[in-house]
């Protein structure tokens, strides 16, 4: 794909309105603190979107640095096995950093160079965005702050520790349930008290405007490539379906965003599930029952929330879907019911995780393992000429410590006992 011919702005009838709201939801629900800087992100943006030297240096760093493309694999075993509809994985695993969190960093780390900040602040649930911060900061010169909640830092300390050694400042968050949304709080109290110097680079396609636009623009670069690379690699128009993990939603959005205008390509996204719906507390699942819209963060949107509106506990096995709300367009494309949103438990992730390694030597992120464990169940009831994109958004390496435990690994357990 040519640096100089790439256009990621691509506009739909999704899009937000001048003042953020995608229909009923969005919008900048902020503290009357952050509205400047707010205001001062949504002119360096519009800025920087018309700018040709500032597309040319993104697809610059697309290219040189994070190593895109990434591949369009054929998944024939994986094919084979289900016998139904023909599986392709989007590799966002072979990213620099492992996730697709890189690109919206890099996107965001080059527009807070423009506009002269000297620190970055993330917020982190599985560690792939505030590692992909703390890469873009080293390479930046920028001073940098990932906040993490408790328990998010226990079980994702493979990223902790190298965050840290990309000179980064790891902050445990020890408030509330010590989840990502926790984490979010604490990085926009850090905002609040240090706006002037310090850019927010926020982690997934939700916040207040111009926040959920702008990630989901920094990951339109997947769906672009995806189109790219079925006609010129495998000489097939469009895909049947598309199927990525939904959890703040941007690389979801990002693989979408090229074919919401085309009908004919169902879209699908995956929730966590946890161990069941049934039970609030044991999932975060938000578009599946008990539906409710609120304001929490600085947008309007679906969240798991009680009747007087406090967001509930959520549970997924995978840190980075472990939140109790969704991006705002999303919202909007399960209303307008443009993007089917289903979900998948931890005993279906863990089932898929081990069928994709077995079946096609490829470890995937927890995270990823929820659009695989739909793939699942959704490719063998097409048929052998359908074709089914499946986003790939990280690798599994970060959950090697969740994943030894739930599987019940003792040689693992007998390993680190050594090592202590």
């Amino acid at each position: 794909m040519s640096r100089d011919s790439t256009n990621i702005f691509i506009k739909t009838e999704y899009d937000a309105d001048i003042n953020g709201h995608f229909n009923d939801f969005g919008g900048r629900y902020a503290p009357e603190m952050l509205i400047p800087a707010l205001e001062e992100l949504e002119a360096a943006y519009s800025k920087a979107k018309k700018d040709k030297r500032f597309q040319k240096d993104l697809m610059d760093l697309y290219q040189n640095y994070d190593g895109r493309p990434t591949p369009l694999y054929f998944a024939k075993n994986l094919t084979e096995h289900l016998r139904g509809a023909k599986i392709f994985i989007k590799n966002e695993g072979l990213n620099h950093t492992g996730a697709h969190k890189i690109n919206h960093s890099l996107g965001q780390a080059l527009l807070a160079k423009r506009m002269g900040k000297k620190r970055i602040i993330a917020e982190t649930g599985a560690g792939q965005h505030g590692l992909a911060t703390a890469t873009v900061a080293a390479k930046f010169g920028f001073k940098c702050s990932v906040f993490m909640g408790k328990v998010d830092y226990d079980r994702q300390r493979p990223n902790v520790f190298w965050m840290e050694q990309l000179g980064a400042e790891v902050i445990q968050v020890f408030h509330g349930t010590q989840r990502l949304k926790d984490a979010v709080t604490a990085t926009m109290q850090d905002w609040i008290t240090n706006v002037d110097d310090t850019y927010y680079l926020l982690g997934s396609a939700l916040g207040p405007h111009p926040y959920p636009s702008m990630v989901r623009d920094f990951q339109t670069i997947v769906g672009l490539e995806v189109k790219e690379q079925l006609k010129n690699i495998y000489n097939i128009k469009k895909p049947d379906y598309i199927i990525a993990c939904v959890g703040g939603g941007s690389n979801a959005i990002g693989i979408f965003n090229p074919y919401l205008k085309d009908k004919s390509v169902k879209l699908i996204g995956v929730e966590a599930g946890g161990k069941g719906i049934a039970k609030i507390g044991e999932h975060a699942a938000r578009l599946q029952k008990n539906i409710k819209k609120g304001v929490v963060e600085g947008y309007k949107s679906y969240f798991l929330q009680d009747s007087d509106g406090q967001v509930e506990k959520t549970h997924s096995i995978s840190a980075g879907l472990d939140y109790a709300g969704i991006g705002p367009e999303h919202g909007l494309l399960f209303k307008k019911g443009r993007v089917e949103y289903k979900y998948a438990t931890d005993k279906e992730v863990l089932t898929a995780f081990k069928l994709l390694a077995k079946t096609e030597g490829i470890i995937p992120a927890l995270e990823s393992a929820h659009a695989i464990a739909e793939v699942i169940k959704t490719a063998p009831k097409l048929s052998k000429n359908k074709t089914v994109v499946v986003n790939l958004s990280g690798r599994g390496d970060k959950d090697i410590f969740i994943l030894a435990e739930a599987l019940g690994d003792k040689k693992w357990k007998e390993f680190l006992k050594s090592k202590i």
